[in-house]
């Protein structure tokens, strides 16, 4: 899979793979970290296949994707995720698309859902509501929980910062295998998508989206406004498939009662036995038929 197209979209030009025909039902299916449009490799020829358009774009901080102004703020804050995809589909004139994802991917997908609900045809969303509540980030978790977050209060640190600089695939391959226990990716797969991590940016981004969360550095004023709205913990009332994978290293897997209330719309969730963090690249038939389900509007 390659990113064959750009376009200015917002701060960004975003570099992006597009598959199916172009008047096909749209679909917009966006990456985590650390990862890239690979996680997608199996699931877009998929879905062209049944018709649809298919967009996998690059995020800000990855791979072809850039910055078009050297003085914006590297911010990978969650605003300046959903505002990046809205832009996506402003440049590409698409009014409403199913947007599907997961982690990062999938936080722009529920801002977009849940600000600009006449944008989103339909939502599939790993781990649910995944709109931070960033009033309550300092709330402890439990201490199992609390274990699986490492990577992000090492990320608080200068230290943590050197450390990714220093060995970006190194933390990108650990997190790939605790995230993700039961898929046996090999060094070709991994290698694909780490290409994407030499971005000059990608520090950066990182860092500055895992101190934002917890309130340790302010964000974007570009973005203050929706941020704000963001605060509100707004509903998502699109058609929606939510995900957990049973064996998810990041966060344990959730009953459809745990994010029901932030949903107003129809959703079905559903919890994956042998899959991780990564579902598309992990499962990615049963991702692609999720997609399908909204594109033809059913919710089973």
């Amino acid at each position: 899979m390659q990113a064959t197209h750009s376009v200015r979209a917002g701060v960004l030009e975003v570099a992006y793979h597009e598959a199916g025909p172009a008047d096909g039902p749209p679909v917009v299916l966006v990456h985590g970290f650390p990862y890239d449009i690979h996680a997608y490799a199996e699931v877009a020829p998929l879905l062209a296949a049944r018709g649809c358009r298919v967009i996998v774009p690059y995020m800000r901080g990855y791979g072809g994707t850039r910055f078009l102004d050297a003085a914006t703020p590297r911010s990978g804050e969650q605003a300046a995720f959903g505002a990046d995809l809205l832009a996506l589909l402003d440049a590409l004139a698409i009014p409403r698309a199913v947007l599907a994802g997961y982690d990062w991917g999938g936080r722009a997908c529920c801002v977009v859902a849940a600000l600009w609900p006449q944008r989103c045809a339909g939502l599939v969303s790993l781990n649910s509501y995944n709109i931070q509540n960033i009033a309550r980030a300092m709330v402890p978790d439990t201490p199992q929980n609390e274990h699986s977050l490492w990577y992000q209060y090492y990320f608080h640190s200068e230290r943590g910062r050197a450390g990714l600089e220093n060995d970006r695939r190194g933390i990108a391959r650990l997190l790939w295998r605790t995230w993700s226990p039961t898929w046996r990716f090999d060094d070709a797969a991994f290698e694909r998508s780490a290409a994407a991590f030499d971005h000059p940016d990608f520090v950066d981004v990182v860092i500055h989206s895992y101190r934002h969360r917890f309130g340790l550095v302010p964000g974007d004023p570009a973005y203050a406004d929706i941020e704000a709205r963001l605060a509100r913990q707004p509903t998502i009332g699109a058609p929606s498939i939510t995900f957990d994978g049973e064996d998810d290293g990041v966060r344990p897997p959730a009953d459809a009662a745990q994010h029901a209330s932030r949903f107003t719309g129809p959703r079905s969730h559903r919890i994956v036995p042998g899959a991780g963090h990564n579902l598309p690249q992990e499962k990615p038939q049963l991702f692609a038929d999720a997609v399908m389900e909204l594109v033809a509007h059913r919710i089973s």
